[in-house]
């Protein structure tokens, strides 16, 4: 089950994957349409990420178990992208964000239109 998107909201992963060291909840933007990247980039901005940049990846390019330094934010612009953790693995689409924790062993493949990403980095 995918949850409903609220207006002027991007979808955060669902709550059982918090114990896989990802985060849950919605981001409230202010007005607007809710994929307005240079908003977004402001939240991310407001919510601590120092670095925030859009990135695009080409169908199912496959990225291998590997770990970020920092907590980053993956905001689902187009596309969708499959991130795995412990076995465990979720797709997220347009419209969704998923955070990572720093140090979370995560694998993560692409789907068939590839994928174009806001990334925040802590």
């Amino acid at each position: 089950d995918q949850p409903r998107m609220a207006p002027h909201s991007i979808t955060i992963a669902t709550s059982k994957w918090r114990e896989k060291n990802f985060d849950a909840g919605v981001i409230e933007l202010p007005g607007g349409d809710p994929m307005d990247t240079a908003e977004l980039e402001r939240q991310l901005r407001a919510e601590g990420f120092r670095r925030t940049y859009v990135w695009h990846d080409s169908p199912h390019t496959h990225y291998p178990a590997h770990t970020h330094a920092s907590l980053t934010a993956h905001i689902i612009l187009d596309g969708e992208m499959t991130l795995t953790v412990d076995g465990a693995s979720r797709t997220y689409r347009s419209g969704e964000r998923c955070d990572v924790a720093a140090g979370t062993v995560h694998a993560a493949r692409m789907g068939p239109q590839g994928c174009r990403y806001l990334i925040g980095e802590k």
